[in-house]
């Protein structure tokens, strides 16, 4: 068996006193392709000299067309114009390479980026383009087997295979002398290294075509186009040393099984002599053999077009739209900042990278779809890079040396995203009792819970839970009050706990909580009555680092352990000693934090490569939530109403294990890229992202207090129109944020409780079809609150906006106030989109009229700019609520 890969080189960046201020965003690859991209070839003398199509099952079909160097299109078997997937004629849409992988890391902060480059891509080789059906997997066909395709039942035949060869050349500078291949002293480039790969087809569904990528059989050519006689340290490429993993066999199925040692001998197919010319690059200035070495990145490459928008990629923050971005694909915190200064600039220079970047989010996710109407996703954990700067094309680059992915069929956003979701996960019906009424985010002990309590009541705010995160006690540090890391109730802090937890469930309101999956040493806090940490730790559950102790991590003001969920033991652990406990105690549901820290060098129980599982890690803890949340209700009558929990890291299939999600820590401001505006972006890019169920701190969280410089407190202005922007979506959710004294709560003042009441009983109004959307969610994948181009792809403004507004559903429109002192905002109605009623003055627009237009509309704070659809019956039934509740 080959050795599991060696962890990336990572520096780690927590104690320096000073850092680097301006970052660059996305690092740097030292591989890039676009204008030198490698080119593609093919034997002009074989079947590929002809176009032809072939069926990859039934509903899809592939078209070679060798004109102008030959490429490939995916469409549907039916006439179609429109393909679904396309390469760029004569450029190799395969493409492999090997560079060092170097990683620095920061409390939750990460960069992994390219070292230097060992081999730079320079040609692919198609060799064949075949279709295969059951017949021939019965029979044991040859190609299928070198593709390590394994059919199932369910196999979709006929499925399809390219093969070939790609070749790399190793990054050296220019001389004249001995080849270190064949020994010849003439101007030369430096030796190739060759892999044959294969591609496989198959139809996964009606509306999914799935691929993978799988390369292997290793040999260096010299740059005379003569097989190479490798020396015996790399007589083949399993004994090579693995740079960045094991090579891999590929099933379609995306199971990967470690390819077994032989010492059978390659031989490749050398290339012709104008290939080999065509790959020359500078020389190597004096004669070595080529080291051992095997191919760990993968670049995929296909056409886009000029006008082409991108959406998608998980919850992102600062962007709606990708088109000129290189988009990294990476789990982290999503910074203080943002870009937004001065805070991003003093956070940068205070810890490493602390300030973010445009791209950074705790939940991306390798997908995206077009205006074009083309999408497409990765499977599997690996880095990937998605360059979309090149107006003509896009190019993935993946950490890593096979790729599974699939390319999607729809006619619009909604067919794509429900195919998506489809594959991925859904969320679960939501019980009906968090969707009820505000969800009010305390802290400060049993008396001041039970002394707002009393506010709220006079005040007459519908509520569903009280979510004290605080119940663990809190602890003074250097950056103020935090929380003890250690699950279990502070009987000090919150004196009857049980008793509190009881009256409110007894006047119909829930208690939440708050837990993540970190520990810390409890040795500072006598009164703790368990210590998770050292039970963890002898229990081995934990993180480990290279010396095999568990692995401790600078957070904020202290260092916290992992729990290692790739260990079985671990989740047993948590869901019994932790989230039992909670539940016992009549504890509702809890805020599952973190989640996005797995550090890039750790070492796992599994023994799998930490770089693969740091994305992973979030689809990992949200499961161990929820399978305990099953299991509890399945095993509990009294729990029938159902448990809830919500996350803020996430991946590509989170959704099928996290009820609920929330956007992290927005700063308490109304800029861009991290504040009120930013808090919409994420909502909405996560929704077209398949993260249905989504919503936000309301007010934000994060308050910088430092006189006279950098002040960042959340004003009552700022607090009262982000309630009005979360009254709108899926949970409407208070938060004291990490500074309570420095920021306006939503009981500070008589104004701000008299709002949130107005905002609780807006959210209530429109309870009934938030019902609705929250099932065609879980049936679908469609989220709650939605950008407009999920229904108005073709409205070239749609594609434009960011923030400035969203949908609710099909049959409501909402134009929140996102900037300080504004009492009136500009709304757009789109083309095709029908007329609109304004729900506080009964205002009709877009009555006869055929394009897209804005309108100017007042909204004064406790009016927002609301709108629903003329003649729906969710309008009117939505209206009258509001006149019921004396809102209207």
């Amino acid at each position: 068996m080959a050795s599991p890969a060696a962890p990336p080189k990572t520096t780690k960046k927590h104690h320096a006193r000073l850092n680097n201020p301006f970052p660059r965003a996305v690092p740097a690859s030292a591989i890039r392709g676009g204008d030198a991209a490698p080119r593609l070839s093919f034997a002009p003398t074989s079947k590929l000299a002809h176009a032809h199509d072939l069926p990859v099952g039934t509903r899809f079909r592939l078209r070679w067309d060798p004109s102008l160097g030959g490429n490939l299109s995916l469409s549907r078997a039916a006439s179609s114009p429109r393909a679904m997937w396309e390469t760029v004629p004569g450029v190799a849409f395969l493409s492999a390479a090997s560079a060092a992988t170097v990683a620095d890391e920061c409390r939750g902060s990460f960069a992994l980026r390219d070292g230097r480059a060992r081999l730079v891509p320079c040609l692919q080789r198609v060799d064949k383009i075949r279709s295969f059906y059951r017949c021939d997997a019965d029979a044991g066909a040859e190609l299928l087997r070198a593709a390590a395709f394994v059919a199932s039942g369910a196999t979709r035949f006929p499925v399809l295979v390219i093969a070939g060869v790609v070749s790399a050349a190793r990054a050296a500078s220019s001389t004249s002398a001995p080849c270190g291949c064949c020994g010849r002293r003439r101007r030369r480039a430096p030796p190739v290294l060759s892999a044959r790969y294969w591609i496989v087809l198959e139809e996964k569904s009606d509306t999914q075509v799935a691929f993978s990528v799988r390369i292997g059989e290793y040999q260096w050519t010299c740059a005379h186009g003569d097989a190479a006689k490798p020396p015996l340290a790399m007589a083949t490429a399993a004994t090579a040393t693995r740079l960045h993993r094991p090579s891999l066999r590929l099933r379609l199925s995306a199971a990967r099984v470690q390819r077994p040692i032989s010492s059978k001998k390659t031989r490749l197919a050398p290339p012709s002599r104008e290939e080999a010319s065509a790959a020359l690059l500078p020389e190597v200035e004096r004669a070595e053999a080529p080291p051992p070495e095997e191919f760990n990145r993968v670049f995929l490459t296909y056409v886009s077009s000029r006008d082409e928008r991108f959406f998608g990629f998980g919850e992102q923050f600062s962007r709606m739209e990708f088109k000129g971005k290189r988009v990294p694909v990476l789990v982290q915190e999503q910074g203080i900042g943002r870009g937004d200064q001065p805070i991003t600039f003093a956070a940068n220079l205070v810890s490493y990278r602390s300030g973010g970047n445009w791209s950074t989010t705790y939940a991306p996710s390798p997908f995206y779809m077009t205006s074009k109407m083309r999408s497409l996703y990765l499977e599997g954990y690996d880095y990937s890079i998605f360059d979309l700067t090149k107006p003509d094309r896009v190019q993935i680059q993946i950490y890593g040396n096979s790729v599974q992915g699939r390319i999607l069929d729809g006619d619009s956003p909604v067919q794509l995203l429900t195919s998506y979701t489809e594959s991925t996960g859904r969320p679960p019906v939501l019980p009906r009792w968090i969707t009820s009424g505000a969800v009010v985010g305390m802290q400060g002990g049993t008396e001041t819970v039970r002394r707002v309590w009393k506010q709220l009541q006079e005040y007459e705010v519908p509520v569903s839970a009280f979510w004290l995160q605080d119940w663990v006690g809190q602890r003074k540090t250097a950056i103020g009050s935090q929380l003890w890391w250690n699950w279990e109730v502070d009987d000090a802090h919150y004196n009857g706990w049980k008793d509190l937890v009881s009256d409110l469930r007894r006047s119909g309101i829930r208690t939440m909580t708050y837990c993540n999956p970190c520990l810390v040493p409890m040795d500072q806090k006598p009164s703790a009555k368990r210590h998770l940490f050292e039970e963890a730790k002898k229990l081995g559950i934990l993180v480990k680092d290279e010396a095999g102790e568990p692995y401790m991590m600078p957070n904020t003001a202290f260092d916290v352990a992992m729990l290692d969920f790739t260990n079985p033991a671990a989740r047993a652990w948590f869901k019994d000693e932790i989230l039992r406990g909670m539940a016992r105690d009549g504890v509702s549901g809890w805020m599952a934090d973190f989640g996005e820290g797995l550090p890039l060098d750790a070492r796992l129980h599994s023994g799998e490569d930490p770089v693969a599982v740091h994305n992973r890690y979030p689809e990992l803890w949200a499961r161990v939530n929820r399978e305990f949340v099953d299991e509890y209700k399945s095993a509990a009558a009294a729990a029938a109403d159902g448990l809830v929990f919500f996350v803020r890291s996430g991946f590509r299939e989170s959704s099928r294990w996290a009820m609920l999600f929330w956007e992290g820590d927005q700063m308490v401001s109304w800029q861009a890229h991290d504040g009120i505006k930013s808090s919409v972006v994420g909502l909405l890019s996560g929704g077209l992202s398949g993260f249905p169920l989504n919503h936000s701190d309301a007010g934000g969280y994060c308050a910088v207090d430092l006189p006279p410089f950098l002040r960042y407190r959340r004003s009552e202005e700022l607090l009262l129109r982000w309630m009005e922007v979360n009254a709108f979506t899926v949970l409407l959710r208070t938060h004291e944020g990490n500074r309570p004294g420095s920021n306006a709560q939503f009981y500070s003042t008589a104004r701000a409780l008299a709002h949130f009441a107005r905002c609780a009983k807006m959210y209530v109004a429109w309870g009934f079809y938030r019902a609705e959307l929250v099932a065609e969610a879980a049936a679908k994948g469609l989220p709650v609150a939605r950008h407009l181009f999920l229904h108005y792809p073709e409205d070239e403004r749609v594609l434009q906006l960011t923030y400035q507004q969203f949908m609710v559903g099909t049959e409501m429109m909402v134009v929140p106030v996102l900037d300080k002192g504004r009492s009136a905002v500009t709304a757009y109605f789109p083309v095709g989109g029908g007329a609109w009623r304004h729900v506080w003055t009964g205002d009709e627009y877009g009555v006869g009229v055929q394009g897209g237009f804005e309108v100017e509309v007042k909204a004064p704070v406790g009016y927002p700019a609301v709108f629903v659809r003329v003649g729906s019956h969710v309008g009117e039934r939505f209206v009258s609520n509001l006149r019921d509740l004396k809102l209207l």
